[in-house]
């Protein structure tokens, strides 16, 4: 039998636990993400160890955003640490950690607008302007697979260009074509 004091301290844990930080709400996360990268048009390599026992690491994430920069012009945005993470989570699917081959990362409004105009199947609106995109090659995986990983993470957008020989994956809401 549950007395009245027994109701009491049981619902006043629960509810401390609801508000209490993160800590309750889940179990602490530790380890590393690291990803590394190889910008196909800049020539630039990347090895960025952005995420270390929960915590985004502010100078590898400043080294990926300028290595993901627009090559058409050297614009540079803030890309999506959440878009990282996507990639970080492609890479565990497929068991691979090699490089990503970057074909196309962040898109200024310029160069967007640009290649919208010529008609070479660039989105009037692209996440690429928002940091939130990436066309991607993962070196030592087949495009197929990458495609099929990336469709089994429901994580996003996944664009498939067997003709280009790229994947493309965002953080939008989860489509595919």
């Amino acid at each position: 039998m549950i007395t009245r004091r027994d109701f009491l301290s049981c619902s006043a844990a629960a509810f401390a636990s609801l508000m209490a930080p993160n800590v309750f709400a889940r179990p602490h996360q530790s380890g590393e993400r690291v990803l590394g990268f190889y910008n196909i048009h800049t020539g630039e390599r990347l090895k960025a160890t952005y995420w270390v026992d929960g915590q985004y690491i502010p100078e590898e994430l400043n080294a990926v955003n300028k290595l993901m920069r627009d090559h058409r012009n050297g614009e540079r945005a803030t890309m999506d640490p959440q878009l990282l993470d996507l990639l970080h989570k492609l890479q565990l699917k497929t068991g691979k950690t090699n490089n990503f081959e970057i074909i196309s990362a962040y898109r200024s409004a310029a160069s967007n607008a640009r290649l919208h105009k010529a008609g070479s199947g660039v989105a009037k609106r692209s996440l690429h302007m928002q940091g939130r995109a990436i066309d991607i090659r993962l070196s030592g995986v087949e495009l197929k697979h990458l495609r099929q990983a990336a469709l089994k993470l429901h994580a996003g957008g996944v664009g498939y260009y067997p003709n280009s020989n790229f994947i493309h994956v965002d953080t939008g809401r989860p489509r595919f074509w």
